[in-house]
């Protein structure tokens, strides 16, 4: 029977072919399979993580930046180094927080959580770093925060840049 496949595969070249082409699909399926594993959170729940985020995180280092160090709401506005340093602050904090848990307190309130797309694990702080700088591009662009909504994995264009993706996870 080995001999006669050998031989039907002289003969018949698109056969060859057909055994090669669904090998190869099968090593996209478990390339697929790998990547499927995950539960992706919703694009409201990450609207809504970031939102806390910033009343949590961000609006209390405006504060202190525009009420303490700087003379006032004025100051603040005519101050392109306060406003660089609040994003600063705020994109060090946010790369601390994914860097130790993955987790912001906003994505811990909606319970999701950003890994890496590969292993699963949580990312370092220099790609969580990375991916806030990209998110800045991607929120300036407004193309990028748009692609969820065309994506089954609601991943957005920052997300693709440093390889996370956001994932739901249980209690």
């Amino acid at each position: 029977m080995g001999m006669q496949t050998k031989a039907n595969l002289c003969y018949n070249p698109t056969m060859r072919f057909r055994n090669l082409k669904k090998q190869s699909n099968k090593n996209i399926q478990t390339e697929v399979d790998k990547r499927t594993k995950f539960k992706y959170a919703r694009y409201t729940d990450r609207i809504k993580a970031f939102i806390t985020d910033m009343f949590m995180i961000y609006i209390p280092i405006l504060y202190i930046i525009t009420y303490v160090i700087l003379d006032g709401k004025d100051s603040f506005q005519d101050s392109t180094i306060g406003q660089f340093i609040g994003v600063s602050i705020y994109g060090l904090i946010y790369a601390i927080f994914l860097a130790k848990s993955g987790q912001t307190p906003g994505k811990k309130a909606y319970t999701i959580k950003v890994v890496d797309i590969k292993t699963g694990e949580k990312i370092s702080f220099l790609r969580g770093l990375l991916r806030f700088i990209a998110f800045l591009f991607t929120a300036a662009t407004l193309l990028g925060l748009l692609l969820p909504l065309v994506r089954k994995d609601n991943r957005m264009l920052h997300d693709l840049l440093v390889n996370t993706v956001v994932i739901n996870i249980e209690l």
